[in-house]
C-alpha cells in the first residue's frame, strides 16, 4: 500500500471534499427553511392500465425531484437560487438553505417558480442519474 501525494504538506485530497461544502458557511446566522423534497413521475396510459413499461412507484423511475421551499415574508427578487450537480444554494436576506441533493440533477433543464400566495419556491429540478437510459427506455 503506497500513497502519493504531490505536496507532502497537504492534508486531504481535493477528491474527499464533498461538492458544494465552498458554501458552507456555519457562522452564518440566518435559519434554515422549511423544505419538502418530492418525486415526480410522467405517466402514459401504457404505464397505468396495461403495465407495459418497467415503471414502478419507487424513486429511481422518476424523472424530476420537485423541493418546495417556505420562504415566509419573502419578495421574489430577494430570493438568490444556486444550482448545480449536486447541490442547491438558497438565500435570502432571512434565510439561508444549502442541499446536498440524493441525485445528480440537470441544472440546465430544471425551473423554479415562487408562489406568492403560499409564500413557497418551488424548484423542479431535472434528475441526472447514470443508468436513466435504461430506466427509461
Amino acid at each position: 500500500f503506497q500513497v502519493k501525494s504531490e505536496d507532502s504538506k497537504t492534508i486531504w485530497n481535493t477528491e474527499e471534499i464533498p461538492e458544494g461544502s465552498e458554501f458552507d458557511d456555519i457562522w452564518d446566522p440566518r435559519e434554515q427553511p422549511e423544505y419538502q423534497i418530492l418525486f415526480k413521475q410522467c405517466l402514459r396510459t401504457e404505464d397505468l392500465f396495461f403495465g407495459m413499461s418497467r415503471k414502478d412507484p419507487s424513486t429511481a423511475c422518476c424523472e424530476d425531484m420537485v423541493i418546495q421551499i417556505k420562504l415566509p415574508e419573502t419578495k421574489y427578487s430577494d430570493i438568490t437560487l444556486d444550482i448545480q450537480e449536486k447541490v442547491l444554494d438558497l438565500r435570502t436576506p432571512k434565510k439561508k438553505l444549502l442541499l446536498h441533493l440524493p441525485y445528480c440533477v440537470d441544472s440546465k433543464n430544471s425551473k423554479a417558480r415562487f408562489l406568492s400566495e403560499e409564500e413557497t419556491l418551488e424548484v423542479t429540478l431535472r434528475l441526472s442519474r447514470q443508468f436513466d437510459f435504461i430506466n427509461f427506455a
